[in-house]
């Protein structure tokens, strides 16, 4: 089916927030890695640019909609734009410690956005796909992926021979610290993790599923989806040197897990679950690598050999929930 003109008015904002602004300040980004200043500031504010796209776009073609979540939209655009200046001033000399402060924002914009979105009619949450629903099939996918992540992380053990490794990592009392303390971070970071889900499963999902068909359409987002995170490939995961590895092995990961998140949404309805899974993904990391460090995702050592394992693992894991029932409904919500 084609877009409408508004449709593609909305995509066309949406490219422009989401994918003008990270290539744009991925040039300052890889500017300031060539000259040795950190750069951990741009990779937590790319995250909020894909859902800043998506109400930017329905605040300008839907002005008249009485039924929008204005408050929401603004505070997070706000939020959005502070994310912005804060890496911009990071890599400028201008003083001040900006990882800090942009930890701040982040806490602050998931506070406010937070009640602003409680407080609002269920009206306005409902239209926008903000209303959480479906409790039990949402609770059942959160749980499945968690077993699933639990699995693939033994597997990778049992394979290298490090099994050992993951029994000591249960047993770290550490470890039990960091899984409480993330349950707990997730209401005070969640508009990074909502920032990614809200533009791509929530808006663009639909879209490219009612133009290339359920399947097509979600494989399409993946890689879509792999190519936005280009410039922390190069500059943030690994070195320019290695950022072709990266941004091939972002392609499996982006690819088989959006497979496994599409098929959450589609089944419950819910972009919550999508966003509970993405910040589960991005914060066991510390966790099941025994690092209980967030920078080990940082300089990461990369191979052309790692690759094929990963494609393998995360293709039977993830993948292959693209044949599940969900994606042979005809019916596509947008």
């Amino acid at each position: 089916m084609k877009l409408t003109k508004i449709e593609k008015k909305q995509l066309l904002i949406f490219v422009i927030v989401a994918y003008g602004i990270t290539y744009l300040l991925g040039v300052l980004m890889g500017y300031s890695y060539s000259a040795g200043k950190d750069v951990s500031v741009f990779p937590n504010a790319q995250m909020l640019y894909p859902a800043a796209g998506v109400m930017l776009a329905y605040l300008i073609t839907r002005k008249t909609d009485s039924n929008m979540p204005r408050r929401f939209f603004v505070s997070y655009l706000i939020a959005t734009v502070l994310m912005i200046m804060c890496a911009i001033c990071s890599v400028t000399g201008i003083g001040g410690n900006w990882l800090l402060i942009c930890q701040f924002i982040l806490i602050g914009g998931s506070i406010v956005c937070g009640i602003l979105l409680l407080t609002d009619k269920k009206e306005r949450r409902s239209r926008y796909g903000l209303r959480g629903k479906n409790a039990k099939l949402s609770v059942f996918c959160i749980l499945l992926f968690v077993v699933l992540y639990i699995l693939r992380t033994a597997i990778s053990y049992g394979v290298s021979g490090q099994l050992w490794m993951l029994g000591e990592i249960a047993v770290n009392p550490l470890t039990w610290v960091m899984l409480i303390s993330i349950l707990v971070n997730f209401f005070f970071a969640f508009i990074a993790f909502f920032g990614e889900e809200y533009g791509w499963r929530y808006y663009l999902q639909p879209l490219l599923q009612k133009r290339f068909g359920k399947r097509a359409g979600v494989l399409l987002l993946g890689v879509v989806w792999g190519l936005w995170h280009m410039p922390v490939n190069f500059f943030y995961y690994t070195n320019p040197a290695d950022g072709i590895i990266s941004m091939a092995g972002q392609q499996i990961t982006c690819i088989t897990l959006g497979i496994f998140f599409a098929y959450a949404y589609m089944k419950t309805e819910n972009i919550w679950v999508p966003v509970i899974l993405h910040f589960l993904n991005n914060n066991l990391v510390p966790v099941i690598s025994g690092s209980y460090s967030a920078s080990v995702i940082q300089d990461q050592s990369v191979s052309w050999a790692m690759l094929v394992p990963a494609l393998i693992l995360n293709g039977v894991i993830f993948g292959g929930f693209l044949f599940s029932r969900v994606f042979r409904k005809e019916e596509i919500k947008a």
